[in-house]
C-alpha cells in the first residue's frame, strides 16, 4: 500500500471543518448563514470537480514538467527565498487568471459556478468546477516556463489552495493590519458581493498587493450581498455547471457576422444579452414539480452524499489501485447520484427513473465483474415487472420519498 494517495484525508477533514463552522454559527446565533439547499449544492459540486481531478491530475504535473525540461527561461534553484518567490509568483498568475475569468465570458463560464451561492460559507470553497480547474492549469503552466521545478509549482498549489478554504467565512471578522497584506475571509467576501460597488474587486487569493497595484482593490464598508447579480433559479447539478455556456450559445446565434460572434464567446459577461437566461430557464426546467404534495428528502439525500463521500475518499486513497472498469463505475455512479441530489431539491417527477438506471448501473458493474454482463437484462426485466405488478414507482414514492401534502 505503498501508493496510498494521503491527500485522501483531505476530504474528511473538509466535512469536519465544515461541521465545526455549523456549530459555531449555531452558538453565535448565525444558523441562518447557512442554507440547507446551498451547502448541498456547494458540497455536490466540490464532490465531482475533485472525483474529476483524479483523472487529470497526473497530466497536469506531466505537462508541468515537460514545460519545465523542453522550455524553462531560467533554470532556478531550490532555496528557501526562491520559495518565497513562487508563491508570491503563484498569487500573481492567480490574480490575472481570477480577473481574466471575470472579463471574458468563456472564462466566466467555467468560474460563475463559484460565484452562484448566495451564501457564504466554508461550502462555498467546494464549489469548483472541473472546467475552471483545466483552465486555470494553463495559466499554472507560466511557473515551470520562468523555470520553477514541477514538484515546487505542485507543492505550492496545494498551500495556495489550501489557504484559500480559510477564507470563504462570515465568522471571522476584520482581522487588524492583516487585511492590509493578506486577503482575508472580508476581504473575499467583497468579492463574492454582487453590490455594484463591489463588483470585479478583490481578485488576490493570498495577498492584497496584486489588487492594490492593479486599482482592484476594495475595503468592507457595507455588508455585502452575496452571489450573481443575476441569481440563477435552480439547483439542478447540470445546470448550474452548464447553463452559462448555453446562454453563450443562444447569444452568439443571435448575431449575424462571425465578427459579433467572436465578440460574444470573448466579451465582458456585461455585455451579455440578460434577457436570454429567463428564456432559456423556462425552455429547460419546465419539469419541476408544482403539484400541492411534495416529499421529504433531507435523510434520504444525506445518505447518498455520505455515499458519494465515502466513494470519493476511498477513490482518491487507492486510485492508482483501481481497473478502469472500477474507476469509471465509480465516477459514472457518483455523477448520477450528484445529479438526483440536485432533483430531490428541486423535487423532480423523474427521479424513479433516475433511481432505475442508477440501479441498473450498480448491477451492470457487479455482473460485469462476474463476467455476466450479457445478463443485465435480468434485472432491467425485474423492475418492468414488479412496476406492473406493484406500481414500484408508487412504493418509492411513498416509502422512501414519503410523500406529503403541502400546507401553507
Amino acid at each position: 500500500m505503498e501508493h496510498i494517495n494521503y491527500l485522501a484525508f483531505a476530504i474528511p477533514a473538509f466535512f469536519i471543518f465544515l461541521y465545526l463552522e455549523y456549530a459555531l454559527a449555531v452558538h453565535l446565533k448565525k444558523e441562518h448563514l447557512f442554507k440547507y439547499e446551498s451547502s448541498v449544492s456547494n458540497v455536490s459540486i466540490g464532490i465531482a470537480e475533485r472525483l474529476l481531478n483524479l483523472f487529470i491530475a497526473a497530466s497536469f504535473y506531466d505537462l508541468f514538467n515537460y514545460i519545465y525540461k523542453n522550455y524553462a527561461v531560467f533554470n532556478i534553484p531550490n532555496t528557501w527565498w526562491v520559495w518565497v518567490l513562487l508563491i508570491l509568483a503563484t498569487d500573481l498568475v492567480w490574480y490575472w487568471y481570477h480577473r481574466l475569468g471575470h472579463q471574458i465570458n468563456f472564462l466566466w463560464a467555467a468560474h460563475i459556478v463559484h460565484h452562484q451561492s448566495e451564501e457564504f460559507n466554508v461550502s462555498v470553497s467546494a464549489r469548483i468546477t472541473t472546467f475552471q480547474a483545466l483552465i486555470r492549469s494553463v495559466f499554472w503552466c507560466a511557473l515551470p516556463f520562468v523555470g520553477f521545478h514541477p514538484v515546487m509549482v505542485i507543492t505550492i498549489l496545494t498551500v495556495h489552495g489550501a489557504y484559500s478554504f480559510f477564507t470563504h467565512t462570515q465568522l471571522i471578522g476584520k482581522m487588524g493590519w492583516l487585511e492590509h497584506i493578506l486577503i482575508t475571509p472580508s476581504l473575499h467576501g467583497i468579492h463574492h458581493a454582487s453590490d455594484e460597488k463591489y463588483l470585479d474587486k478583490n481578485y488576490g487569493d493570498v495577498f492584497v498587493f496584486w489588487d492594490k497595484l492593479f486599482g482592484t482593490f476594495q475595503k468592507e464598508e457595507e455588508a455585502p450581498k452575496y452571489g450573481l447579480t443575476h441569481p440563477i433559479k435552480s439547483y439542478n447539478f447540470l445546470w448550474q455547471h452548464f447553463h452559462y455556456y448555453f446562454e453563450i450559445i443562444e447569444a452568439a446565434k443571435r448575431e449575424n457576422s462571425w465578427r459579433n460572434k467572436w465578440k460574444v464567446v470573448f466579451g465582458h459577461p456585461s455585455m451579455l444579452n440578460q434577457d436570454i437566461r429567463p428564456l432559456l430557464e423556462k425552455r429547460f426546467l419546465q419539469h419541476k414539480s408544482k403539484d400541492q404534495y411534495r416529499f421529504k428528502f433531507k435523510k434520504y439525500l444525506n445518505g447518498q452524499l455520505i455515499v458519494c463521500v465515502a466513494f470519493l475518499t476511498f477513490t482518491t486513497a487507492f486510485f492508482t489501485y483501481l481497473g478502469l472498469s472500477d474507476k469509471l463505475f465509480i465516477l459514472l455512479f457518483v455523477l448520477l447520484t450528484l445529479i438526483n441530489c440536485g432533483a430531490l431539491l428541486e423535487q423532480r417527477k423523474w427521479i424513479y427513473y433516475l433511481e432505475c438506471f442508477r440501479l441498473i448501473l450498480a448491477f451492470g458493474y457487479v455482473f460485469l465483474k462476474f463476467d455476466l454482463l450479457g445478463l443485465i437484462f435480468i434485472p432491467t426485466l425485474i423492475l418492468i415487472l414488479l412496476e406492473r405488478a406493484f406500481l414500484l414507482s408508487n412504493v418509492y414514492r411513498n416509502c422512501v420519498l414519503k410523500y406529503e401534502k403541502v400546507t401553507n
